[in-house]
């Protein structure tokens, strides 16, 4: 009997200092675990899985919108909003879309994008994750040649991916931002320069026609953060002069647009202005919250979401005199763009609003909320 309780005694010293030298041990690679840079992955997935969750609601809100009709905001409300820091966000979004991500944490940043927004990488030029350095790089990616294909039937093809928001005729000088929701088409253009203003007319939409047998159509193309985020010229035609609009960045998400009139009046935006072969032609990009960033590839002087800048002033820039830095038509002047060529680029999603003059037989091919790829039909004569 003795000798079983000193063989169990010996047995739980050596069970005892078993357990003790395995936690040293365990203590020792905790405290060298430490000594070592750790990832933290948490704070990134907090404000991914916050992004997402604003989306979502973004998305909840449009449709709520379209089933109970326009709520307008008070200009007090619209106040606020611009108050608001977003161009000062949008710099910092730019800069931290430039940071250089480690390799091992591109693929799993990429994929809670790709999963989040929907994103078709098979489309994508190159498809592995590990190519893009940084955020930047990835929303502006290319696209594989094939994918894109421009419609030969139509006259006129959309500039960018995206959803179809509203389009028409112009009336009385108004465009409509949605249904419901106008703007005036000279704030949003601009005053008539002294080259094209005509002085007999009565109307600033009259000023833009050349022929009275034309009318003056509109189509508003909205790029959500999923989508290609390059823009392509619509049509064959000559781009004139450039004019860049500082102003707000607030968000250009089609619940919003519901409920902030004039919003593409308010915001940043930079519009191209020329001729095609039925008179007047505009593209404008429209900028917004964490797109402040606008690229025209044949305009290297354009800097958009600069610190300062003075309320409702815009900045004009002719492409008629040759330089080193602008491509000319060589008999008109001004920038020759052939449909489909790519002419800019969004730091992210935003908004395409085609301006133009056509014949008044010319009719639409489209369904309003309807998705459309760049290169698709959207009319024809």
């Amino acid at each position: 009997m003795a000798a079983a309780v000193r063989l169990l005694r010996e047995a739980s010293r050596t069970t005892f200092r078993v357990s003790s030298a395995s936690c040293s041990q365990r203590r020792s690679l905790s405290t060298g675990s430490r000594m070592l840079p750790r990832p933290r992955p948490f704070p990134l997935l907090v404000v991914t899985g916050g992004c997402y969750l604003g989306y979502q609601q973004y998305k909840r809100r449009g449709h709520r919108d379209e089933e109970t009709g326009p709520h307008l905001a008070t200009p007090t409300q619209v106040a606020l909003y611009r108050t608001f820091p977003t161009r000062l966000v949008s710099r910092a979004w730019g800069r931290l879309n430039g940071l250089d991500l480690p390799t091992w944490l591109r693929k799993p940043i990429y994929s809670l994008y790709i999963w989040t927004f929907g994103v078709n990488m098979q489309e994508a030029a190159v498809e592995d994750l590990h190519h893009y350095k940084n955020l930047g790089e990835f929303f502006r990616r290319r696209l594989k040649p094939a994918v894109r294909p421009v419609c030969a039937a139509s006259c006129l093809t959309s500039p960018a991916d995206g959803k179809i928001l509203h389009f028409g005729r112009v009336k009385n000088s108004e465009v409509e931002q949605v249904k419901g929701i106008t703007y005036s088409l000279e704030n949003f253009l601009g005053p008539q320069t002294s080259r094209s203003k005509d002085l007999s007319s009565s109307s600033f939409q009259e000023d833009l026609l050349s022929s009275p047998d034309n009318d003056l159509f509109h189509v508003v193309v909205y790029l959500a953060p999923g989508d290609y985020h390059c823009f392509h010229s619509p049509t064959n035609w000559t781009v004139e002069m450039r004019r860049h609009f500082p102003g707000a960045l607030m968000s250009v998400n089609p619940g919003v647009a519901r409920w902030v009139k004039e919003l593409f009046c308010l915001n940043e935006r930079v519009v191209l202005r020329g001729q095609w072969q039925h008179g007047f032609f505009s593209l404008t990009a429209v900028g917004a919250t964490n797109v402040g960033s606008i690229r025209v590839y044949f305009d290297q002087e354009l800097q958009t979401n600069t610190p300062r800048y003075n309320k409702g002033s815009f900045h004009d820039r002719s492409y008629v005199a040759t330089d080193n830095q602008v491509k000319s038509a060589p008999e008109e002047g001004g920038v020759s763009l052939h449909k489909g060529e790519p002419v800019g680029e969004f730091n992210l999603g935003s908004t395409i609003v085609l301006l133009f003059e056509a014949p008044r037989d010319f009719s639409f091919s489209l369904q309003p909320g309807q998705r459309i790829r760049m290169g698709e039909g959207l009319g024809s004569l």
